[in-house]
């Protein structure tokens, strides 16, 4: 038998429980509490997303759990071009604005395509933070993650901003694949920004145009 615990070392171990609960309820509360911020952050920027270098340019504007995106060269749908993307995450849909049909190409969110915004990647797996960062000039948070979705592993370094909780830039490192901003600046965004443009129709498809990667 094993020697008997005295009642100061019991309470010293419940202590140095209780400090490891309160510890990981902390981390927990700090890892929701960022993924809150992310979700309500508004700010604007230019994007740059790098595919087996072809380089693609849109203007972003960020509204909580909406994302309006304004290409610099339109994407082709199958039913004209659309220059202009909005996701609307509490509907579950993207639009595409095809100006010169004056319709709205109502498309089912794709979560494999949504650039990201909150930290946590589809199919996350394991995160590592790396270090203190700076990306767009702001401090940063570097980490390591991999990701597996339906069956393909994939490792990306992230640079998640301190202060707001957003992705600043997010490069993988098994293929020719990343997301940045040249710019951006936190500011309030418009609300009508994210809304259906009056006299557009709505048009329902099951896929829209994706920019390969």
């Amino acid at each position: 038998m094993g020697s008997p615990v005295s009642p100061r070392m019991r309470a010293r171990v419940g202590a140095a429980c209780l400090a490891l609960s309160v510890l990981s309820g902390i981390a927990v509360d700090q890892a929701r509490s960022g993924e809150s911020a992310a979700l309500a952050v508004e700010f604007s920027g230019t994007l740059i997303k790098q595919v087996e270098g072809r380089r693609h340019q849109a203007q972003v504007f960020a509204k909580g759990d909406r994302i309006r995106l304004e290409y610099k060269y339109a994407l082709k749908t199958d039913y004209g071009y659309a220059a202009i993307e909005i996701i609307r995450l509490d509907k579950a849909e993207t639009w595409y604005l095809l100006a010169q049909r004056k319709e709205l190409l109502v498309t089912p969110v794709d979560v494999d395509d949504v650039l990201p915004v909150r930290p946590t990647l589809p199919g996350e797996k394991e995160r590592v933070l790396i270090g203190d960062a700076t990306a767009v000039g702001r401090p940063a948070q570097l980490f390591e993650v991999q990701t597996d979705r339906h069956g393909r592993v994939e490792r990306f370094f992230e640079w998640v901003d301190v202060e707001a909780g957003i992705v600043l830039k997010l490069v993988s490192r098994d293929r020719d694949w990343s997301v940045e901003y040249e710019r951006i600046r936190f500011s309030s965004q418009p609300d009508y920004y994210f809304d259906e443009p009056p006299g557009y129709k709505k048009r329902a498809s099951p896929t829209g145009p994706r920019v390969q990667g």
